[in-house]
């Protein structure tokens, strides 16, 4: 199996990370997105197999002791993501590049264990009150959650030094076309 590339994309939660990864789906770029796990349960009108792979909590962690995933995180309390080795080996023997839509210290672990092979977006928000605007705009989650949220994504906005780059969106056609072209780049290297 030939070894593709990786595209890392990981933004606090609301900064618009999946509308972008979304966009560069559609660019014709050889890209295949990245299908996580998650313990979460699904939003709106997320499915099995598309967006995740919802597990239970007792499933995930069975999968963690079988080493399934190549990284995993307790993002929130009681909530775990991870990215199956199988994902990656079923876009690399499609020749395809794996695109991955991940949290922020996945996106890290990722790019430690891609090292030049990847490349690590961090999508930054313009500010923390527009993250807040986007978060109660969305209508997903309760006051509390989106308070969570918040506090967690100041703390991942001081990580943005770990990735390759960093793009704000504050203006989506400008975060999109920049992601595109680094992407581009990185891949036609």
């Amino acid at each position: 199996m030939k070894k593709g590339r990786v595209v890392i994309i990981s933004a606090p939660s609301g900064a618009g990370k999946s509308t972008i990864v979304r966009h560069l789906l559609d660019k014709g770029l050889n890209l295949e997105f990245s299908v996580s796990a998650t313990t979460r349960a699904p939003r709106g009108r997320e499915k099995n197999g598309v967006e995740y792979y919802f597990l239970s909590l007792q499933d995930f962690r069975e999968k963690v002791g079988e080493g399934y995933f190549i990284e995993w995180e307790e993002v929130y309390s009681g909530q775990l993501y991870g990215t199956p080795k199988s994902e990656i080996e079923r876009i690399w023997s499609r020749g395809s590049h794996v695109l991955f839509d991940v949290d922020v210290r996945g996106g890290i672990n990722l790019k430690k264990i891609f090292g030049n092979d990847a490349v690590s977006l961090f999508i930054m928000p313009p500010s923390i009150g527009e993250l807040k605007k986007r978060l109660l705009k969305r209508g997903t989650d309760l006051p509390e959650q989106i308070k969570m949220r918040i506090a967690k994504a100041e703390e991942e906005m001081k990580l943005s030094p770990e990735f390759d780059h960093t793009v704000i969106n504050d203006m989506l056609y400008k975060a999109e076309q920049e992601v595109y072209d680094i992407v581009k780049s990185f891949i036609d290297r």
